[in-house]
C-alpha cells in the first residue's frame, strides 16, 4: 500500500512534468513559491487562533505541500529531494535532543534551550551571537529573536520598568522629530519605539506578534460592532462625525466589559 505522502510527492512531480504537467506550476521557481510558503504558515496560525480543527487540518495539508514543492524543484536541478530533507531534519532532531535519544539530562525547558543552543553552536559556528536570525522573518518576530540572542549573553535591562524609562526618552525624541524632522528621522524614531515595545513585551514574557495580532482582532471586532450600530440607525459612517464614532467606540468597549 502506498503511503499518503508518497502519493502527494507523485502528484507534485506530475504537476511539474514538462510533458502534460500544469502550465502554472511549470512556470514557478523557488522565489515565486516562497510567498505562498509564508502565507500558508500564517493560515495555519490563523486556524489555531480560531480553534478551528477542520480548518487546521486543511491548512496543515497546504503547508505540507510547500516543502514537497520546493524539494521537487530542487530534485529537478539535481540538488536534493524530499527524502534528503526528511533524513536531514530527522538526524538534526535526534542530535539536538540528547536528553531524549541519549544520556544527557534535562529537567526544565530552560535546560533544553541550553542544550539546543550548544548543539546549534557546534553545528554552525557563528561570528556573532546575532547570526542565524533570518532577514526574511516578520519584523516583530525578528526583533524578538535578536533581543533574545543578545539577552542570553547578558545584554538587557535588569527590569522591564527600565525599558519604559528608555521608551519615555525615545518618545521625547519622536516629539522633536514631529516638529521639523524628515520622514527618514520620523521613521527611525518610530522604529526605536517599536523595537523597545518588543523588548518590553519579551521581558514580560509576552510575544509581540501575538499581542499585536490580538489587538488587531480586537480593533476589527469593535469597529465592525460600531458599523453595525450605525447601520441600525440608518446612518452612513461617511456622514458621521469623529465624536459620534468615538462615543460609539466607547459603547463597544462597555459591551465587551459586560460579557
Amino acid at each position: 500500500m502506498t503511503h499518503p505522502i508518497e502519493e502527494l510527492i507523485k502528484v507534485m512531480a506530475a504537476l511539474r512534468n514538462p510533458d502534460g504537467g500544469c502550465p502554472w506550476d511549470l512556470e514557478q521557481d523557488f522565489k515565486s513559491i516562497a510567498p505562498y510558503t509564508i502565507e500558508e504558515a500564517y493560515e495555519v496560525a490563523d486556524a489555531i487562533e480560531r480553534g478551528d480543527m477542520a480548518d487546521l487540518r486543511e491548512e496543515l495539508g497546504d503547508l505540507l505541500l510547500q516543502p514537497i514543492y520546493h524539494a521537487q524543484m530542487a530534485s529537478e536541478n539535481g540538488v536534493f529531494d524530499i527524502e534528503d530533507v526528511i533524513r536531514d531534519v530527522t538526524a538534526k532532531m535526534i542530535a539536538r535532543h540528547p536528553h531524549v535519544f541519549g544520556d544527557t539530562d534535562a529537567q526544565t525547558p530552560e535546560d533544553v534551550d541550553k542544550i539546543w543552543d550548544e548543539k546549534k553552536a557546534k553545528e554552525k559556528p557563528r561570528d556573532s551571537v546575532l547570526d542565524g536570525v533570518a532577514l526574511g522573518l516578520p519584523a516583530l518576530l525578528r526583533a524578538e529573536k535578536l533581543l533574545n540572542k543578545a539577552a542570553k549573553i547578558g545584554f538587557e535591562w535588569e527590569k522591564p520598568e527600565h525599558v519604559l524609562d528608555k521608551f519615555e526618552e525615545e518618545l521625547a525624541e519622536m516629539r522633536e522629530a514631529l516638529q521639523d524632522g524628515t520622514i527618514e528621522e520620523k521613521t527611525d524614531e518610530l522604529g526605536d519605539l517599536m523595537f523597545l515595545l518588543v523588548n518590553f513585551g519579551r521581558m514580560l514574557g509576552v510575544n509581540g506578534e501575538t499581542a499585536l495580532r490580538d489587538c488587531n482582532n480586537k480593533f476589527e471586532r469593535r469597529f465592525k460592532g460600531l458599523e453595525s450600530d450605525f447601520k441600525v440607525k440608518n446612518q452612513d459612517l461617511k456622514d458621521t462625525s469623529l465624536e459620534e464614532m468615538e462615543e460609539q467606540w466607547q459603547e463597544q468597549k462597555r459591551k465587551e466589559a459586560k460579557n
